[in-house]
């Protein structure tokens, strides 16, 4: 079992930044992939970002590339997550979230293990 909880949400005006932190504990010994996903009320949760367990490989949605940067440091079981140029349409709640895998996907239903959420707020 993995435990999740995420930090660093909160309101930041348009063109703001912020950086999601999630902190895992638990068996953070095995293979995870790790990434953040994201959703507004009414949606479904829909795939953000991800990174492979050395950090050598990333993966992000269309819309986040070169405003987003996902990162992990594995001495500290701490994925990131730093957002620049912010907009409303970033207005969500993320999720981090652990895959047992060596290998990415972006189906909700392969990732494993979940966190409470945080909200980000982004103000126009």
């Amino acid at each position: 079992q993995v435990q999740l909880v995420e930090s660093g949400g909160g309101l930041v005006q348009t063109g703001g930044s912020l950086r999601l932190s999630c902190l895992a504990s638990g068996r953070t010994e095995r293979n995870y992939v790790m990434g953040w996903f994201r959703q507004v009320p009414g949606k479904e949760r829909e795939f953000v970002a991800a990174i492979s367990r050395t950090s050598s490989t990333t993966d992000y949605r269309d819309s986040v590339k070169g405003r987003f940067t996902i990162s992990r440091d594995n001495a500290k079981n701490t994925v990131y997550l730093q957002m620049n140029s912010l907009g409303p349409e970033d207005t969500a709640v993320y999720y981090c979230t652990a895959r047992v895998s060596l290998h990415f996907s972006r189906d909700l239903a392969s990732w494993n293990y979940w966190g409470q959420g945080t909200q980000v707020t982004v103000s126009s």
